[in-house]
């Protein structure tokens, strides 16, 4: 079996100053202050959930992990 891939993107949620979760991984859903946070509760919880809602077995699978932001700058 290959290795399967699936995408987890953070992004900025300015109003409610948190990073929250776009994935293609079945139930996780995920809000954090850093991304530090937002990328430790992908090991922590991914695993469980691809095991429980996709019936993937152990091994490895590939997490492409973005996060997207939009910051404003004063030009001099």
């Amino acid at each position: 079996m290959s290795n399967p891939t699936f995408f987890v993107r953070a992004s900025w949620d300015a109003q409610a100053e948190v990073w929250v979760s776009e994935t293609d991984i079945p139930g996780l859903v995920i809000e954090a202050d850093s991304l530090a946070e937002f990328e430790q509760l992908i090991f922590a919880l991914a695993p469980d959930l691809l095991n429980d809602n996709l019936g993937l077995p152990a091994g490895q699978v590939t997490i492409d992990f973005q996060a997207t932001a939009r910051r404003h700058l004063n030009v001099a």
